[in-house]
């Protein structure tokens, strides 16, 4: 997250979109290759993005404008399944007390 944070903080206010345009398949696959994440597919990385961002406490607004998703019952049915609630009840458990 820190080095996506400072791709950002270094592009262009006037850039709307995170990736430019020649984000390509074949770059893809080259990203996946170096880091032995062969397996993975871009949308794996989406539904991560927008999962991190929901467990840290981004809204689902704002995922979703991220995500550019037409309505935010999308971003929340398949990208942010996850209750701020629950996921701050499941941290309270002392799991490492256990082990």
């Amino acid at each position: 997250m820190v080095e996506l944070k400072k791709y950002v903080s270094g592009l262009d206010t006037k850039q709307e979109n995170i990736f430019n345009n020649n984000f390509s398949r074949y770059t893809w696959t080259k990203i996946r290759q170096k880091l032995g994440l062969e397996d993975y597919t871009f949308h794996d990385l989406r539904k991560t993005f927008g999962s991190v961002l929901a467990q840290s406490g981004v809204s689902t607004v704002v995922i979703q404008k991220l995500l550019e998703h037409s309505s935010p019952d999308l971003t929340n049915k398949v990208y942010t399944n996850v209750d701020p609630v629950l996921r701050h009840a499941v941290d309270q458990i002392p799991v490492g007390d256990w082990l």
